[in-house]
């Protein structure tokens, strides 16, 4: 019976994850080569001189441009691409690097609820439910909203004292090729945009991914030549997400599963956040999505989304970001980043979902 059984869930699994992994693939090439472009460079250092010096100004522009890196493009993006850049920008203006850093992640997985493309979570809520990408916005804006409310402010509270005074501004622009990081940046904007309007997210990506290659083919055919193309395919990633799907799928035949009575948003909100630091966001929704009615699914992903942030294993962005904090030469234990997470995620994950 257990083969039977391993049959059928692998192929529920697979029907369910294609479009997921097929982004998921594809957006790691696009934003591999957006930050090949140097776009996420020169938007640093753009960053740098439109705050004019001034340190609460910088930390605000680089909380709005970790903001519109994750929604564009994706918690994991955020947190691979732009904490090495972000901590650069800081080492280079002389200013303190944890308030960076920590801005960098708690943005990357607090403003992933606005866009199905922004996380895999997202993207497997409207897989599940077959849900507009329009419908999906309008029920996670308000939620994204507060989220973000609060981890900035915490965030600014947390770190004023760091956050004073002022920095030489740099004045010399990094290397760059003009027409790839405009290149790069429509493409971004233009996967957001194609799926707001209704296109599904892997064809959206796949799309801005050929528009990508061939801009790079005139301009710089180094970037994509096929073997530093394949060394940027998260395979591990893949397969290890495929594998959790098709677990999950074995248990749900193995075990009758019913949905529960919920007593409410935050109830579910905080069993979800609970469940990510447990065992990862990813498998956390996995298992308590066929538990919640579609309803309460706004609440669910608060929750999975933001949730993850207490221990490092919350979420697959905690750990690529502590990972490319150690290679900039920042250390953060996970006590420190335990204690961090206290600060902002208990109150992220009530208010996110009492507006859900």
């Amino acid at each position: 019976m257990l083969p039977d059984v391993l049959v059928e869930a692998t192929a529920a699994a697979w029907t369910t994850t294609w479009p997921v992994l097929a982004f998921l693939l594809v957006i790691t090439l696009v934003s591999d080569l957006c930050a090949d472009a140097r776009l996420f460079d020169v938007a640093a250092h753009a960053v740098a001189r439109l705050a004019g010096g001034r340190t609460p100004l910088l930390f605000a522009a680089h909380c709005l441009l970790a903001t519109v890196t994750t929604v564009l493009l994706g918690i994991d993006t955020t947190a691979v691409m732009l904490t090495p850049v972000s901590l650069a920008l800081a080492a280079q203006v002389g200013v303190a690097p944890l308030p960076f850093a920590f801005a960098t992640l708690w943005l990357a997985n607090g403003a992933s609820l606005l866009l199905p493309i922004s996380n895999l979570t997202n993207l497997l809520a409207v897989e599940r439910t077959g849900q507009s990408a329009g419908a999906f916005v309008a029920d996670l804006w308000l939620p994204q909203v507060v989220v973000l409310a609060v981890v900035v402010t915490v965030l600014a509270l947390r770190h004023r004292a760091a956050l004073t005074g002022t920095y030489p501004v740099p004045r010399t622009l990094p290397a760059y090729d003009a027409v790839l990081v405009a290149g790069s940046a429509t493409v971004a904007l233009g996967i957001a945009v194609a799926t707001v309007v209704g296109a599904p997210a892997w064809a959206a990506a796949t799309g801005g991914l050929a528009v990508l290659v061939l801009l790079a083919v005139v301009r710089d055919p180094g970037l994509v030549r096929p073997g530093r193309l394949l060394s940027s395919v998260p395979a591990v990633i893949l397969v290890g997400t495929f594998a959790l799907f098709t677990l999950v799928e074995v248990a749900l035949r193995v075990v009758d599963v019913e949905r529960l009575d919920w007593p409410g948003p935050v109830a579910v909100a905080a069993a979800a956040a609970l469940l990510a630091n447990a065992v990862d966001n990813l498998p956390a929704w996995l298992a308590l999505a066929p538990l919640t009615d579609d309803g309460l699914q706004p609440a669910l992903l608060v929750g999975v989304n933001t949730g993850g942030m207490l221990l490092l294993w919350g979420s697959l962005a905690n750990l690529l970001w502590r990972r490319r904090c150690r290679l900039a030469g920042l250390h953060v234990t996970w006590t420190q980043f335990l204690r961090e997470g206290l600060l902002v995620v208990p109150l992220s994950v009530l208010l996110g979902a009492l507006v859900a």
